[in-house]
């Protein structure tokens, strides 16, 4: 690694995660904030991470939101619903990316040369 480019933890911006789950639905991050020394910090916000995991037909898709919360217990009674935006978003965006790949057709630019028809230019009697 050049100096550039060399990975250092920002002690200003440093995270404990825990991690809920009800094995059934899905995983609730909470992100405590702390100082250099571990000791929780009150002057940052706890965040909250969803995460759930959708099947779709190229497997399973992990989706991760956050939950605008103060406490856990809003976090956990806010989480369906940050799910279910998560999930439309998801989709609404996998949909306008299979249009952009659909509608990828490739025009040749004016005055280029065709490709050569197939088969090439032996003849057989």
């Amino acid at each position: 690694m050049n100096a550039q480019t060399e990975a250092r933890f920002d002690a200003t911006s440093l995270y404990r995660e825990e991690s809920y789950t009800d094995r059934r639905v899905g995983t609730l991050r909470v992100l405590v904030p702390v100082k250099t020394d571990g000791a929780v910090d009150p002057a940052r916000a706890t965040v909250y991470v969803g995460q759930i995991s959708v099947m779709t037909p190229m497997g399973t898709l992990p989706i991760s939101f956050e939950i605008d919360s103060p406490t856990l217990a809003g976090a956990i009674e806010k989480f369906a619903e940050g799910a279910r935006v998560a999930v439309d978003d998801t989709m609404r965006e996998l949909q306008q990316l299979r249009r952009e790949t659909a509608s990828g057709i490739v025009i040749p630019e004016p005055g280029s040369v065709p490709p050569p028809a197939p088969g090439g230019r032996i003849r057989l009697p």
